[in-house]
């Protein structure tokens, strides 16, 4: 007879975080804040997307903006750049930001004032995608460069995601191998409601689809 007992510690942990996140939501809806989970894997382009996308909402809504990163306060500073209210949230190490810390965040954003927050997440396509952060709407962004096989190998990442935007798209005639319609085949495999935009954050291309997509979920949220 076994005289130990199995303890599934890591069920246990995304159990309590989904009940944690969805209390979270219902706190958020309350106040009318819509919160977007946005992630990537580093270099991808999350901060120059969303100072983008900042400078053509933020004189029609308020706007906040939470980066996390292990370390560093490089993202919190440009992003302030842009007029928004900004804070920066460090993980102590993890690779990943869960309901509590993203509670703790806005708490200290204050964001009853303000109709979108963003959430930077940690850049990792692994354990961002584990973690329900109680937010309204999840975005990702992949970039050309990083190639269109990456569905294949983090389909958790490509599953859980509302929207999809495949970023730097002005470096399709360098990095010709890259299939939009294979990528696309593949997210919607993964996530048949998933949307795909295709934009480029340095020159502006496709953000008026993202943009109408905000716009779009935010109103939807509110009715």
């Amino acid at each position: 007879m076994e005289d130990f007992k199995v303890i599934e510690v890591k069920r246990s942990i995304f159990e309590d975080n989904d009940a944690d996140a969805q209390k979270l939501r219902e706190e958020l809806r309350t106040e009318g804040t819509f919160l977007l989970n946005l992630m990537s894997s580093p270099g991808a382009g999350k901060t120059t997307t969303l100072k983008r996308t900042i400078e053509i909402l933020k004189d029609e809504m308020k706007i906040g903006v939470m980066e996390a990163d292990i370390d560093s306060d490089v993202d919190a500073k440009a992003v302030a750049e842009t007029g928004v209210r900004a804070i920066q949230i460090h993980t102590g190490g993890m690779c990943h930001l869960d309901a509590d810390m993203t509670r703790q965040g806005i708490r200290e954003l204050e964001t009853k004032d303000l109709d979108l927050v963003v959430l930077e997440n940690v850049g990792n396509l692994v354990c961002p995608a584990e973690f329900d952060t109680g937010s309204t709407k999840n975005a990702m962004i992949l970039s050309v460069p990083e190639g269109d096989d990456k569905p294949l190998k983090y389909p958790l990442m490509f599953s859980i995601c509302d929207v999809v935007l495949i970023n730097k798209c002005d470096t399709l005639c360098v990095f010709d191998d890259f299939s939009k319609e294979s990528v696309k085949e593949r997210i919607l495999k993964l996530n048949p409601k998933a949307e795909v935009i295709y934009i480029s954050a340095k020159t502006g291309e496709g953000f008026e689809e993202w943009i109408q997509w905000i716009r779009r979920e935010i109103k939807a949220y509110r009715t």
